[in-house]
């Protein structure tokens, strides 16, 4: 099983360090929960396979334009409505940053239940703060109120809810997403001019982001990411 990569474990020169240290964070919390079988829904590249420890672990996605599969592990696609797995097949689901480019979630919530066993496990994460990606196949940012309800009303339970960042971490993190959308396609195989980048504006930022956020006061009504364990009921 491979470690996780660069990309999703970056360091601190790295444009996505913000979000992606504090959502590793919470995978790593939160993955001991999960036993069992195990279905990674929008599974991808399946980035943080290494931190289950199940007894199977199944890849499910679906192909669009936005997103092309290159190079990644799936194991099953489905038709976009319908899993291809029956009633209580499965003790736990996976679904990271996915359910923002689905656009009739309230009917795959219902396919996510039905595939569950009873008191199985659902550990959804999604952005609150991010920019328009895998375009044109991004369709909602959730609040926390917005995915209780639609996961209540999908047959789950809340079993924990969490919130990855803060204020100030966001506006960190947007900041330095900012300039990378805007010098990525200039800088080319610069070499120096790279460096340069990072450390004005990727290293610099993120190191200050981090410092501010030791020093003040923590609000939370601006953040990165929503983290739910949902139960089956």
């Amino acid at each position: 099983m491979k470690e996780i990569t660069r990309d999703f474990d970056p360091n601190i020169f790295h444009p996505f360090y913000i979000i992606r240290r504090e959502l590793k964070k919470k995978m790593e919390k939160f993955a001991p929960s999960l036993h069992g079988r195990l279905l990674d829904f929008g599974c991808g590249s399946k980035p943080y396979e290494s931190l289950f420890q199940t007894e199977e672990y199944i890849g499910l996605d679906y192909y669009n334009e936005g997103h092309p599969h290159e190079n990644e592990n799936i194991d099953v696609f489905y038709d976009g409505k319908n899993f291809p797995f029956e009633d209580n097949h499965f003790d736990c689901i996976l679904c990271s940053e996915v359910v923002e480019h689905i656009f009739n979630l309230p009917e795959i919530l219902l396919e996510m239940n039905r595939v569950l066993k009873k008191d199985g496990l659902l550990l959804l994460t999604c952005p609150f703060v991010w920019n328009e990606h895998e375009v044109p196949f991004d369709f909602a940012r959730y609040s926390q109120f917005a995915l209780k309800s639609l996961l209540e009303n999908a047959g789950f339970e809340i079993v924990r809810f969490e919130k990855s960042g803060n204020f100030i971490l966001a506006i960190t993190q947007l900041k330095v997403l900012y300039f990378y959308n805007h010098c990525k396609r200039l800088l080319g195989n610069f070499f120096l001019l790279r460096w340069i980048y990072k450390g004005l504006f990727v290293f610099i930022p993120n190191a200050g982001g981090l410092l501010l956020n030791l020093i003040l006061p923590k609000d939370h009504s601006l953040y990165l990411n929503n983290i739910v364990l949902a139960k089956k009921k």
